[in-house]
C-alpha cells in the first residue's frame, strides 16, 4: 500500500497558481451541482431569458408612440394595431397599456429568476461545503500535521460563499448579456442593419480588453483568497491560545502578526482593484463611442428618411439597454475572476484522495480484536529522514495490558498511531488476530479500538454529549463508563451534572477532568483493545490508582497498551517495553526490569526518589 509520502497536495498554493487562463476552468466545475437541481436550473434560465425579451417591450411601444403622435398614424404591425384597438379605441391608451405590461411581465419574471437562482446557489454553496467536508475528514489524520486549521477553515466558510456569488449573480449576468444582445441584436438589424453595424462595430474592441484584464488580476485574486486563508489560521491561533498569548506579554506580537497578515491581503485587493478600475472606463470608453456614433449616424438616416422618428426613438432606447450589458459584463469577468480563485481552493479540497485506503478485498473485522502483535516494524515520518522507529516487534494477546515508556522522541505514541492506521510502516507488519491489519476495512478496525490521547480533546457541548460522541447508549451504560473513568463523582457535583456544557475544547473543566470524560468515552465502546495514550498524565496519583483498579476489573478479555512517562502507569502491565531512539532496548516486567539496572531502573529511581542506588 502506497504511504503517500511523496503524494501531491492540490490545495498548496504551488500547485493553485500554476497557470494563468483567461476564465479559467475551475468555477465551471459548479455546472454538474447545478444540474441536481433541473427544475429551478430551468426555471431561472427561462425566467431570466424571458424577462430580458419583455424588458424591451416598453421601448418598442415608445417607439410606435413616438410615430403615432407625430404622423397621426398608429405605427407597428398590423398584429399589434390590432391588439391595440382591441384594448382601447385611444390607441395612446393601447400603448400605454403595453408599456405597462411589459413591465409587469418583466416584474413577474425577473422576481421567478431571482427566486431560483439564489436558492439554487444556497443548495450548491451547501453541497460544495459538504463533498469538500466529507473529502477533508477522510484524509488520514497525518494530512492535518504540517496544514493550519484556519487555512482549511477559509475553503469551508469564504471560498464557498464565493462559489454561491458565481451560481446566484454571475449566472444571471450571463443570461443576461446573451438574451439582451440576441434579442436587441434581433430588433435592430430589422429596424436598421447599418445603425446595428455603427453600434456594434466599437464593441469587438472589448475582447482584447477582457483579455488584458483577465490575465493580469487572476493571479491576484488567487493569492487574496490565499491571503484570506492566512488571516483565518492566525486568527484560529490567536484565539485558541489566548492564555498563552496574555502570559507571554505577546498581545503587541501578536497584533503585529495579524497586521502582516491583513496587510498582505490588502495589498493584493488594492493591486486587484487598480487593474479592475483600469478595466471598467475602457468599457465606458467604448460604450460612449458607439452611442455618440449611433446618434450621429442615425440622425443622418432620419433626415434622409431611411427610419422613422419613432423606430429611431426605439433604436436610441434599445441601444441604451445594450451600454448596460457592457458594464455588467466588465463586472461579470471580475466575478468570475474571483469565482475561479475561491474555485480551485475549494475543489483542490474535493479532489483530495486520501493515501491509507481499504483495500479492494479487505474484510469486516467482525469479532472482537484477540491478539496485536508487530513484527519488524520500520518507520519513518513523511517528508523527514530521520527514523523513528528501527525493527519493533512485540505481542500482546486478549486480557494483556502492554507498558510502553521511553524518553520523548523515542517512537512510543508512534506505535499508537500506526495501530490506528494514521500512517503505514515503511516495512515490516501491524498484524490484528494474525492477518495484517491491511486485511481489515479501517471502520473495522477503528470501532473495535477504544482510544485515549495525550492532548483530550472534548468537543463544543455538554458532558453528556462527549461521552455519548457518535455512540449509541443507555443511561445505565453511560454512567458505568463514569464510574470507571472515575469521573461519576466530579460530574454529580457539576450544576448541571451531565448537561453541563464544557466550553470549547472543554475549557470549562480541568485537565484532569477532560481526561476522565475523554476515557469514558472510549470505554463506552466496549473496545476489545483499550489504547492510551499518557491518558493519565493530568491526574493525580490516588485518582490513577482507582481507575486502574476499575479498568483491571472490568476488562479481563480486554487488551490494553498503554504509553507513558509516569512509570507507575504501568507499573502492573504484563510486559513493559522500554524504548530509547525508536528501537526496544529493554522488556519484562516491572520488577525485572528495575532488577537489570538498565534505562527503566534508573527512570524509576528518579521518579520514585529513590536516589540511594544512584
Amino acid at each position: 500500500m502506497a504511504r503517500g509520502h511523496g503524494a501531491v497536495d492540490p490545495m498548496t498554493p504551488e500547485q493553485l497558481n500554476d497557470q494563468t487562463q483567461v476564465l479559467g476552468k475551475q468555477v465551471w466545475r459548479v455546472i454538474p451541482y447545478a444540474k441536481r437541481y433541473p427544475l429551478r436550473l430551468l426555471a431561472g434560465f427561462i425566467g431570466n431569458a424571458c424577462a430580458r425579451i419583455v424588458d424591451l417591450v416598453p421601448f418598442v411601444a415608445i417607439g410606435w408612440a413616438v410615430d403615432y403622435f407625430t404622423s397621426d398614424i398608429m405605427a407597428g404591425p398590423s398584429i399589434v394595431q390590432s391588439a391595440v384597438n382591441s384594448i382601447n379605441s385611444d390607441p395612446a391608451v393601447g400603448y400605454g397599456f403595453l408599456i405597462f405590461l411589459g413591465f409587469a411581465m418583466l416584474a413577474i419574471f425577473q422576481g421567478i429568476s431571482e427566486y431560483s437562482w439564489q436558492t439554487l446557489g444556497y443548495k450548491i454553496q451547501h453541497d460544495l461545503r459538504m463533498d469538500a467536508t466529507r473529502s477533508l475528514i477522510d484524509m488520514e489524520a497525518s494530512y492535518y500535521d504540517m496544514r493550519q486549521t484556519g487555512q482549511i477553515m477559509s475553503v469551508l466558510s469564504s471560498d464557498v460563499n464565493q462559489l454561491e456569488d458565481v451560481v446566484a449573480d454571475s449566472s444571471t449576468s450571463i443570461i443576461r448579456i446573451v438574451f439582451t444582445f440576441l434579442t436587441a441584436f434581433v430588433i435592430l438589424v430589422l429596424m436598421s442593419w447599418k445603425l446595428a453595424a455603427v453600434l456594434f462595430g466599437p464593441i469587438l474592441f472589448i475582447i482584447p480588453c477582457v483579455y488584458w484584464f483577465s490575465t493580469r488580476v487572476q493571479r491576484k485574486y488567487r493569492k487574496q483568497r490565499e491571503s484570506t486563508g492566512d488571516i483565518h489560521a492566525v486568527l484560529e491561533n490567536l484565539i485558541s491560545g489566548i492564555s498563552v498569548v496574555q502570559a507571554y506579554n505577546a498581545q503587541t506580537w501578536e497584533a503585529n502578526r495579524v497586521n502582516r497578515e491583513s496587510g498582505s491581503y490588502r495589498d493584493q485587493a488594492i493591486g486587484a482593484s487598480r487593474d479592475r478600475n483600469r478595466f471598467l472606463p475602457m468599457i465606458y470608453v467604448i460604450a460612449g463611442i458607439a452611442f455618440g456614433l449611433l446618434v450621429t449616424a442615425g440622425g443622418w438616416l432620419a433626415s434622409e428618411g431611411e427610419i422613422s422618428t419613432g423606430e429611431l426613438v426605439t433604436f436610441l432606447l434599445i441601444s441604451t439597454r445594450m451600454t448596460m450589458p457592457m458594464f455588467i459584463f466588465g463586472i461579470l469577468i471580475n466575478q468570475l475572476q474571483r469565482g475561479e480563485a475561491a474555485a480551485r481552493r475549494v475543489f483542490a479540497a474535493i479532489d483530495l484522495k486520501p493515501t491509507i485506503t481499504d483495500s479492494e478485498d479487505a474484510v469486516e473485522l467482525s469479532d472482537g480484536i484477540t491478539t496485536v502483535e508487530f513484527r519488524d516494524v520500520h518507520f519513518t515520518y513523511p517528508n523527514t529522514t530521520i527514523k523513528v522507529l528501527s525493527g519493533i516487534s512485540f505481542k500482546a494477546e486478549g486480557g494483556d495490558f502492554l507498558g510502553i515508556m521511553g524518553h520523548t522522541g523515542a517512537g512510543k505514541t508512534t506505535i499508537l498511531k500506526l495501530l490506528m492506521r494514521y500512517y503505514v510502516p515503511d516495512s515490516g507488519d501491524v498484524l490484528i488476530n494474525g492477518r495484517s491489519i491491511n486485511d481489515y476495512t479501517l471502520d473495522s478496525v477503528r470501532d473495535k479500538i477504544g482510544f485515549v490521547s495525550q492532548e483530550p480533546f472534548l468537543f463544543y457541548g455538554t458532558v453528556r454529549d462527549n461521552v455519548k460522541y457518535n455512540q449509541e447508549a443507555s443511561e445505565d451504560e453511560l454512567e458505568q463508563a463514569l464510574k470507571l473513568a472515575g469521573a461519576w463523582d466530579f460530574i454529580n457535583d457539576l450544576e448541571d451534572q451531565l448537561d453541563t456544557m464544557v466550553g470549547d475544547r472543554g475549557a470549562k473543566i480541568s485537565g484532569g477532568q477532560r481526561a476522565r470524560v475523554s476515557l469514558a468515552r472510549a470505554l463506552l465502546k466496549n473496545p476489545s483493545l483499550l489504547i492510551l495514550d499518557e491518558a493519565s498524565s493530568a491526574l493525580d496519583a490516588e485518582t490513577e490508582r482507582r481507575i486502574q483498579e476499575n479498568l483491571i476489573a472490568s476488562g479481563s478479555g480486554r487488551a490494553t497498551i498503554a504509553v507513558a512517562h509516569r512509570l507507575s502507569t504501568i507499573r502492573n502491565a504484563d510486559e513493559i517495553l522500554s524504548m530509547v531512539d525508536g528501537a526496544v532496548v529493554e522488556r519484562g516486567t516491572h520488577e525485572t526490569l528495575v532488577d537489570a539496572g538498565g534505562v527503566y531502573s534508573s527512570q524509576w529511581t528518579i521518579q520514585t526518589g529513590d536516589m540511594a542506588g544512584l
